[in-house]
């Protein structure tokens, strides 16, 4: 084979393997939308929803389309009042300047070193928990409350429904879920999980992950991206 031929056959290759990720990805995403909309369509007024991580607020929106009530948990303060001015027009939204975590705390917000090139965008990547790729800015002066979304919960009886977009931190949270046994006190659940951000913490996924299968009817669905 020609050193041309082999070239091309390379550059095919390539193609294809582009072209299966994103099919891949795409059919994640229609199965992960799915998912959500499926719980969505049993909310009903007088239940209560809580988004962690609610960025401004695409799925706070949706959510509180339902009618329930909705707590949306935003740690960044950019973030939080882009969230606050695109969610006042909800009388069920309630949104709160603070993160979930396994504790409460005051934790410190990192974000992407290009964050004010494009803050929407890059608000996406923002963390509190260190350790992330390509996210090492810490936001200058910039502590934040968190609460522990376990104790929370309970307080409050449990909830119908947790969508969780925490950018590493749904680690410790649903650690903690389990071990006190809050997990039984959420009707269901979404999470977006990070474990190609996070590749220290591969084990602990993957124990993660053996928990949810193993829960009836499998409410958790943790490859919601």
């Amino acid at each position: 084979m020609s050193e041309e031929l082999a070239a091309l056959l390379a550059r095919k290759d390539a193609r294809i393997q582009r072209l299966q990720k994103r099919m891949t990805r795409m059919s994640r995403i229609e199965r992960a939308q799915g998912f959500l909309d499926g719980i969505i369509a049993t909310l009903r007024p007088g239940m209560l929803a809580v988004d962690c991580g609610a960025n401004v607020g695409d799925v706070t929106r949706r959510i509180a389309a339902s009618g329930a009530d909705v707590v949306a948990f935003e740690p960044d303060p950019w973030t939080f009042a882009e969230l606050q001015r695109r969610t006042a027009d909800l009388d069920n939204v309630t949104c709160i300047n603070a993160a979930v975590g396994d504790s409460d705390d005051e934790v410190t917000i990192f974000r992407t070193a290009d964050f004010d090139g494009d803050p929407e965008k890059n608000s996406l990547s923002s963390t509190v928990t260190p350790g992330k790729k390509y996210v090492s800015e810490a936001v200058a002066d910039t502590r934040v409350r968190q609460i522990d979304l376990a104790e929370w919960i309970e307080a409050r009886g449990g909830v119908a429904f947790v969508k969780m977009d925490i950018e590493g931190g749904e680690v410790a949270v649903l650690e903690r879920l389990f071990a006190r046994g809050t997990i039984d006190k959420i009707g269901a659940m979404v999470v977006e999980t990070h474990p190609q951000r996070f590749p220290a913490m591969k084990d602990r996924y993957a124990a993660l992950d053996e928990k949810c299968a193993a829960i009836p009817a499998r409410r958790i669905n943790l490859d919601w991206v």
